[in-house]
């Protein structure tokens, strides 16, 4: 792959965009935001990850003529049956924040027992060489933890202030972000991506 190789990455999310070319940067791919060009963000009608992955891909290739990189992501809360899932970015309703989002995973697991408060946080990510490319690249990527009681740390977004690492006795956003970088499922989906990446 050309080292002046550029990829659209289909997401408005600020926080996702710095993460992702964190990761991807330095790597040979110059990263170009779909807010970059204009590209406005697709409904996201899917019922799984990589549906939603899929449709956001397809569309950003589409308009821009370039190849895409796209990622759904949530987290599953084993108590709410895997909710807020791929509703996670918008659990607390149209207009949804990440506070807002984190104030309802709260008030929902009042006076739940530690020992059910088990989750995970998932990514599905996908690269289309082009908008009708047959046979996208999808790599998945999960992060074993808990739901926390109280936020913590003032790193990340979403709900990492609520994400509790076990093994590290600490929340997601207290992580540097090269641990983080390293434990997180966009970090693995990432890694496993650039491998496919460089072996095309």
């Amino acid at each position: 792959m050309s080292s002046e190789q550029k990829l659209v990455l289909a997401s408005a999310n600020v926080g996702k965009i710095k993460e992702l070319q964190g990761l991807l940067g330095g790597l040979g791919f110059s990263i170009v935001p779909q807010t970059d060009l204009n590209i406005p963000d697709i409904e996201e009608t899917g019922l799984t990850f990589v549906e939603n992955a899929i449709l956001k891909a397809r569309n950003a290739a589409a308009l821009s003529n370039l190849p895409a990189i796209a990622d759904d992501s949530g987290l599953e809360v084993d108590y709410l049956q895997g909710a807020p899932g791929i509703y996670s970015a918008r659990f607390a309703g149209e207009g949804a924040t990440d506070a807002t989002n984190r104030e309802k995973l709260r008030d929902l697991l009042s006076g739940v027992p530690d020992d059910q408060r088990t989750a995970r946080y998932q990514t599905v990510i996908v690269y289309m060489a082009h908008a009708n490319d047959p046979t996208p690249i999808i790599c998945q990527g999960t992060w074993e933890g808990a739901i926390a009681w109280e936020e913590r740390g003032d790193g990340g977004f979403g709900y990492d202030s609520l994400f509790y690492v076990p093994g590290y006795d600490c929340h997601a956003a207290e992580l540097d972000n090269s641990t983080k970088n390293r434990l997180s499922h966009r970090g693995k989906a990432t890694a496993a991506l650039l491998l496919k990446l460089q072996s095309r």
